[in-house]
């Protein structure tokens, strides 16, 4: 896993560097599109058919992205392409992401719920978070109802459980000691 950090870092790096030079929240988009296509096992069956040319496999790549594409962004596709770098495309999102975190010193929050938040719940929790872990959070949440009421929140590697799972769980390890 960490050789394709390692070889996934200077492509997001050089991506960050353009974006910082032109639209951030654009180009943020457009990492994260490209990031979801490679997580695709047809595109990574597609990348990898030696039938395929380099410019098919860019146009197909590029077809795919949702977000209107400029000329850099098209660029930078072409040479993954060329370079066989398509796998790479989650990684150099991911990378991308935190690299924008840490410019903006924020921090992705995933936020497990055992129920529906609604808009306002969720920017009163994430005011609360924000002030504990100390910096601005970009929360992303998702219904687990086996956690029967309560949040878990996972920011980076800090775990906040405030579930009632997992206060059951340290009442039965209380219990049994």
């Amino acid at each position: 896993m960490a050789e394709i950090a390692t070889v996934a870092r200077p492509y997001a790096e050089a991506l960050f560097r353009v974006a910082q030079s032109g639209d951030m929240a654009a180009w943020s988009t457009v990492a994260s599109e490209l990031g979801q296509i490679g997580t695709n096992a047809d595109v990574q069956a597609f990348a990898s058919n030696p039938k395929v040319t380099h410019a098919q496999l860019a146009d197909t790549i590029a077809s795919l992205v949702k977000s209107p594409l400029n000329a850099e962004a098209k660029n930078f596709i072409a040479m993954l392409a060329e370079n066989g770098r398509v796998t790479l495309l989650p990684e150099i999102a991911a990378q991308f992401a935190a690299l924008k975190n840490a410019n903006e010193g924020a921090a992705d929050a995933d936020v497990f719920s055992a129920f529906e938040i609604s808009g306002d719940q969720l920017a009163q929790l994430v005011a609360v978070l924000e002030k504990k872990f100390g910096r601005k959070l970009n929360p992303t949440v998702t219904v687990d109802p086996s956690l029967i009421g309560g949040v878990r929140v996972v920011v980076g590697d800090e775990v906040l459980d405030t579930s009632v799972r997992a206060k059951l769980q340290q009442m039965h390890v209380a219990l049994a000691s």
